[in-house]
């Protein structure tokens, strides 16, 4: 793989307290491309803004990307995940390093930081 490109993808880390938020792998049909690698492709595409056809090939097929990104936004995967590390108990319950311990309780739907988080100094 390119290290220009993997230089932003999960740290190990990172993937150990997103892991446990993601969906199961299909019982049916073909086993899923692996979950990891899709969220770096999502990642990739978010920051560099590129076409979906235009993501490179280390991330799999640009279309398992887009459906598997598609399929999560309409089951609320996507939602949980940031809603889980906003309140700072990712996997494991610790606290999100560089987040105040204490979550603030915000009105669904609100995405300012300061009613969703607190963070130290600003």
């Amino acid at each position: 793989m390119d290290d220009r490109l993997k230089r932003d993808d999960l740290t190990d880390d990172e993937w150990g307290r997103l892991a446990p938020l993601l969906p199961a792998h299909a019982r049916r049909g073909n086993r899923w491309a692996d979950h990891r690698t899709i969220i770096d492709g999502v990642f990739f595409r978010t920051r560099s803004g590129c076409p979906w056809r235009k993501l490179p090939e280390v991330y799999g097929n640009w279309k398992t990307v887009y459906n598997r990104h598609r399929r999560w936004s309409v089951d609320g995967t996507w939602e949980t995940i940031l809603g889980a590390l906003r309140i700072g108990d990712g996997a494991g319950g610790d606290p999100v390093p560089g987040t105040a311990s204490t979550a603030v309780t915000a009105r669904p739907g609100d995405i300012r930081p300061g009613a969703t988080f607190e963070v130290p100094g600003w």
